[in-house]
This record gives structure tokens, sequence and C-alpha cells, in this order.
């Protein structure tokens, strides 16, 4: 299991704690949430978001989130900047169709 550095706040930024309007920010764990918490901040994260995510989680753990979760938690656009700014060649695929004709033949 890969070590998380939790930034000495151990909260989430007030900027993206809106992002999580399903949950109750105090409530997440930076270690068992933590895909979620990467997910909402490369999605929606302002570039000081992006600093404390880098900061809390480190690259490693980032590029992991990137390779087996990236392509289906975030949207395409976000998804590629991400895994072409760090470098990402491979990543797992998701099983779902990606165009709108592949799922509905109508």
């Amino acid at each position: 299991m890969q070590h998380i550095r939790v930034a000495a706040s151990n909260q989430i930024p007030a900027g993206l704690q809106s992002h999580f309007q399903e949950y109750d920010p105090s409530q997440l764990d930076f270690k068992r949430d933590a895909n979620l918490i990467i997910q909402r901040a490369l999605e929606f994260g302002t570039w000081d978001e992006i600093r404390w995510l880098f900061k809390t989680y480190g690259i490693r753990r980032i590029r992991l989130f990137l390779r087996a979760h990236g392509q289906r938690g975030l949207k395409p656009v976000t998804f590629h900047y991400w895994r072409k700014l760090l470098g990402i060649r491979k990543w797992e695929s998701s099983p779902f169709p990606t165009s709108k004709g592949e799922l509905w033949n109508h």
C-alpha cells in the first residue's frame, strides 16, 4: 500500500468542499477516500488546490489513480490533460463504450 503524505491541516481546501455535495468533507478520510479526493481535485481544483493535492498525496499516488481510475472517473478532456501532463502512457481502459452509438442502437 502506498504511503500517503497528509497535509498539515488535514482538511480539504475550502474551495473544493463544495464539490463533495453528497459527503460531509470533515468526515472524509485521506487514506480511505483518496481516490474520491484525487478525482474531485483533478476535475474541479484551482491551481492552489492542485498544489495542495500534490503536496498531500504525491505524484506517484496521483499517477496511480490516473492509471487505474482516471478514464472512468474523470471527464475525457480532464483525463487526457492530466495523463499527458504526467506522462502516463498506459492505463486501464473503461469497460463501457465511449461513443453514443455503441450503447444505444436506435
